[in-house]
């Protein structure tokens, strides 16, 4: 007997038939004999219409009031999965993030967890129960709701496999696996077997929308077997995303990931001294904006430099606003922005012991004309930011110039 934790997405649980389709699916683990935990998001498109709602009545909607108003999307559902079991002669239990006692910060639409009480989970399943979780939502220390962010629901999975010390994770969701790159844009895209932590931790990062980043750094961190799954078909492995040492032999590049939400800012004609990077990131910084790929070059005089860094693409004019406050204080001539770009990044644990990789990429670029505005590098991934219309064609030529559509 094993305990599993399941996570559905929104699609999989989006109406009456495709929850009682999920109910199914739990019912057969349930007959196996395993004790079954279950997470659920909102029904595909529920929280947008609750956050399009909000803004209906208040344009930039109270965080915390918010955070109360869509949390409720993740208990509509867990209360029909919940009846749809009972329905089929099973025990079900729903619980909230607050039920469960899902301890979090007070960081609202954003929050991260602390802590889990996993003590009312465990008596249950011991007395028979499946357990049905609402992801994405918790309470901080006042009690207050709180969410996690888009995509939440998979890092509540995972972090509940981490307290409960599940046998393990599987994350429902409309793939059926981690792909070398989105078939939508290329559909000779390959479904990877496995793919190393350290790498998925990249993809999400970098925009793959499989699995939110803070699901795969709880998953790594806590050892938690974690496995990528379709909840529209009845067979199939997923992927199992694993450890390095683990994993028998890994390609050069495992795949391509990329993402259209970000925005770049330029800082044009700031001094060149010490702690200019801070004057420029700490007022960003403090408006809880998250900074991504930063190049700062000293300018031809000498004395000063430009600094280009990119942002999340919604907290572009946020961010260029801040900065057009602080510019006096920065010293700075001109702040510059281009919300039409995207990036574009090489993923892959076999970059450590090849040489040549990120050649291949710029030659493969340069080939179709395409400009590469900013690069950004680590052990096993390049990054480019280029213009957005550029996307497309971009991720074919480097899927086809890395001969990701064979067989591994």
């Amino acid at each position: 007997m094993a305990l599993i934790v399941q996570k559905y997405g929104g699609t999989s649980v989006g109406n009456p038939d495709r929850i009682k389709n999920v109910a199914q699916r739990v019912a057969r683990f349930k007959a196996q004999g395993h004790q079954v935990v279950v997470v659920l998001s909102a029904m595909s498109g529920e929280t947008n219409r609750l956050i399009a709602l909000a803004k209906s009545i208040q344009s930039t909607p109270d965080p915390r009031e918010l955070d109360v108003m869509v949390a409720t999307g993740e208990q509509v559902t867990i209360a029909l999965l919940s009846m749809a079991l009972m329905e089929m002669g099973l025990k079900a239990k729903s619980y909230t993030g607050a039920q469960v006692r899902i301890v979090t910060d007070d960081a609202f639409t954003k929050a991260r967890i602390l802590s889990i009480d996993e003590e009312n989970l465990r008596r249950d399943l011991n007395a028979g129960y499946v357990a049905v979780v609402a992801g994405f939502q918790g309470v901080d220390e006042q009690g207050n709701i709180t969410t996690l962010g888009r995509g939440g629901s998979d890092t509540t999975g995972v972090a509940l496999a981490a307290a409960l010390k599940a046998d393990e994770c599987q994350i429902y969701t409309d793939v059926d696996g981690v792909y070398t790159t989105d078939p939508r844009i290329v559909p000779e895209a390959r479904k990877l077997k496995t793919i190393t932590f350290e790498e998925m931790l990249e993809m999400a990062s970098l925009g793959s929308k499989v699995l939110q980043i803070r699901s795969v750094e709880f998953a790594g961190k806590y050892k938690v077997k974690l496995r990528v799954l379709s909840s529209f078909e009845e067979e199939g492995e997923g992927t199992l995303i694993t450890f390095e040492e683990d994993a028998m032999e890994q390609p050069i590049i495992s795949g391509i990931a990329f993402n259209r939400d970000e925005a770049k800012i330029t800082v044009l004609g700031v001094p060149d001294r010490p702690g200019i990077a801070y004057a420029i990131l700490g007022p960003v910084a403090d408006a809880n904006i998250d900074v991504d790929m930063i190049i700062q070059n000293v300018g031809a005089d000498g004395t000063t430099t430009d600094f280009t860094f990119t942002v999340n693409r919604s907290e572009y004019s946020k961010a260029i606003g801040i900065l057009q406050t602080a510019l006096k204080d920065i010293g700075a001539r001109e702040i510059k922005g281009d919300d039409k770009i995207v990036k574009v990044s090489l993923v892959g644990v076999g970059m450590r012991s090849h040489s040549g990789i990120a050649s291949t990429m710029f030659k493969t670029l340069a080939t179709e004309g395409i400009n590469l505005q900013m690069i950004s590098t680590s052990e096993i991934k390049i990054s480019v930011v280029i213009d957005e219309k550029y996307l497309e064609l971009a991720v074919r030529v480097l899927h086809k110039a890395f001969n990701l559509e064979q067989a591994a």
